[in-house]
């Protein structure tokens, strides 16, 4: 199928012309008019399907109650809104439960359905975090770093763990860090960690860091500490949670500045997004959702009620250039789960996920595959 006279994203800007589609791939990207027949998306903008490499939920259903029907509602609701590729993170649990939550995830890239975001991956958030950072995470569960216990997990669910979070100042984070970093991605988080300990870990293979600026310590001139660590390693990228309430527009700003071209934009969304008002659970704990915050009892914020589209539509609105909003909500959460040769990016090979949109970004059409969803 030929789609041309469209508006294609291609990592720095849009370029006017079309694409090929063939057995649910790009066959081909052009610039420019084409006499050829095909499908004329008269002038609409197209940018790659969004990847979301850190959520915990939607629609009321959350990754780590381990049931399949509710994670087909996540896809479902994900890719209608522009979200074709995820990555669901688990919370701090029982290792029995998260094992049940991993299958289940391996249950459905099996069996993918229709109209549902691709699942390319998991994130392990939890249970090796601080206990004085724990933040949302319930800390009758944490543990110090494990590795024959995340190797168990890892197993469990055929390698599907891309990204395995873990706090440097626990004992034995360094060598989880270089043994794990073997199989996926680690990433500090949940941590109050000082400059040397997360330099440690990283120095060990760590290579990426969970929803900057919350729960870890903030920047003092005389202790940088992890964002310090992290940001001055060319190697590190850093997830931000751009819901306009985790972090201010002005330090969204600045983390863009702070990681050049290392920003990936995530939603962190709970199982109350997209829901309304009300209370909710998460890891065992009750969550308070009031005018788009997610709050547990004693007021902390969780997750978000946000997803990942409307995420990038705030950093523009925040002052980020679009084409680095877009490439911070595809391409670079793509290659932290290892699958930017498939997705991420709209190019010759690649599964052919797409968004078409008005000259705002706003949505009209989103494509799996190169099929209408």
């Amino acid at each position: 199928m030929l789609y041309k006279n469209a508006f294609i994203f291609n990592g720095a800007g849009f370029a006017h012309g079309g694409f090929r589609v063939e057995e649910g791939r790009f066959a081909g990207v052009f610039q420019g008019e084409t006499k050829e027949s095909g499908v004329d998306l008269e002038g609409a903008f197209v940018i790659p399907g969004l990847v979301d490499v850190h959520n915990h939920g939607n629609s009321g259903a959350d990754f780590s109650d381990g049931e399949l029907e509710g994670l087909k509602t996540m896809g479902r609701y994900l890719a209608a809104n522009g979200v074709t590729s995820f990555a669901p993170a688990s919370m701090t649990l029982p290792y029995d439960v998260l094992a049940a939550a991993f299958a289940t995830a391996a249950e459905y890239r099996e069996k993918t359905p229709v109209g549902g975001a691709r699942l390319m991956g998991i994130q392990m958030e939890g249970p090796f975090f601080s206990e004085k950072k724990k933040g949302a995470q319930n800390g009758a569960y944490l543990r110090d770093p494990d590795f024959e216990a995340f190797k168990k997990l890892y197993e469990g669910c055929g390698g599907l763990v891309r990204i395995a979070d873990v706090a440097p100042e626990l004992p034995g984070a360094a060598d989880f860090a270089e043994k794990a970093s073997k199989l996926c991605t680690v990433s500090v988080a949940h941590t109050d960690a000082d400059y040397e300990q997360a330099a440690a870990v990283f120095q060990s293979g760590a290579r990426h860091l969970t929803h900057l600026f919350n729960a870890m310590p903030p920047i003092h001139h005389r202790k940088p500490g992890v964002i310090g660590a992290a940001s001055e390693r060319e190697c590190v990228v850093a997830e931000l949670i751009c819901d306009g309430l985790h972090v201010h527009p002005s330090s969204v700003r600045m983390a863009f500045k702070l990681f050049p071209g290392r920003i990936c934009l995530v939603s962190d969304a709970l199982r109350c997004c997209g829901m309304p008002d009300g209370e909710y659970e998460l890891g065992g704990q009750q969550v308070f959702l009031k005018d788009n915050i997610a709050r547990l009892a004693d007021g902390t914020i969780a997750g978000s009620a946000s997803n990942l589209y409307q995420c990038m539509l705030n950093a523009i609105d925040f002052g980020i250039p679009a084409a680095t909003a877009i490439n911070s909500a595809t391409i670079i959460p793509a290659r932290e789960l290892g699958c930017d040769g498939e997705i991420g990016s709209i190019q010759e090979g690649k599964l052919a996920d797409f968004v078409l949109c008005d000259e705002q970004l706003g949505r009209k059409a989103v494509y799996i595959g190169g099929e209408k969803i």
